[in-house]
């Protein structure tokens, strides 16, 4: 597998997993990144640790419509095509579901759901004209292992699980490689809050997932033997 001169779309891709799958993938070879967050907070120290990678930076809520557009013309206009495109951007809210809002419950499945499955869709096209197109879909562990206190959460990265293997037996004739990550609790801003101990790095996560999608694994499943 070549990375040079391949041209990634990446949600999320200025913080956590997603900036440190950023740091893999130019150390692999990587030059043309699109970064697409609501705030982009942490594009300006990328471009200062990288300064020879182009970055281009998409202001935008993964889970509008109108934002996904815009990114994707974009896109379009400045690129052309597309070679791999990663999920990564997602939120979380643990709780009982009887107290947790109903907008807290509808933001989960739209940025962690929704919004994958509408960016997948106007991404297709670009990627059709890559020799080597590939996804990483980022679920979780809780995909697979549902938790108490993670109703909603869990709801959406079951969905991911399914969304990646439809996908993946949809797009077979255009040899789209799909891979989905199922990480276990990471050390990343949105576990701030968490009381967990011993979370994986996302620096490990970031590692361990390039090096199956080198190895054209479909699935990574981080926790442990147990899982």
């Amino acid at each position: 597998m070549k990375f040079n001169n391949k041209k990634v779309i990446i949600t999320g891709g200025d913080r956590g997993i997603g900036k440190e799958l950023v740091k893999v993938l130019i150390n692999k070879g990587v030059a043309d990144f699109a970064i697409m967050s609501r705030s982009l907070s942490g594009l300006d120290a990328l471009n200062s640790e990288f300064p020879a990678v182009n970055f281009i930076g998409l202001k935008g809520n993964v889970a509008d419509s109108a934002d996904i557009k815009k990114a994707v013309a974009k896109i379009m206009q400045d690129w052309g095509s597309l070679d791999m495109l990663v999920h990564n951007a997602g939120v979380v809210s643990a709780g009982s579901l009887l107290d947790m809002s109903d907008e807290d419950i509808s933001t989960q499945i739209q940025v962690n759901l929704i919004g994958p499955a509408l960016l997948t869709k106007h991404c297709i096209p670009l990627l059709k004209k890559s020799d080597e197109p590939q996804i990483i879909n980022l679920s979780s562990g809780l995909g697979l292992i549902a938790m108490p206190f993670y109703s909603v959460y869990a709801i959406t990265k079951a969905g991911i699980r399914q969304f990646s293997d439809a996908i993946r037996r949809e797009f077979a004739p255009d040899n789209i490689h799909i891979l989905c990550v199922y990480p276990t609790a990471t050390d990343t801003d949105m576990m701030e809050n968490s009381k967990r101990e011993n979370m994986d790095s996302p620096e490990m996560v970031a590692k361990e997932s390039i090096a199956a999608l080198e190895r054209g694994d479909i699935n990574i499943v981080f926790g442990g033997r147990q899982r």
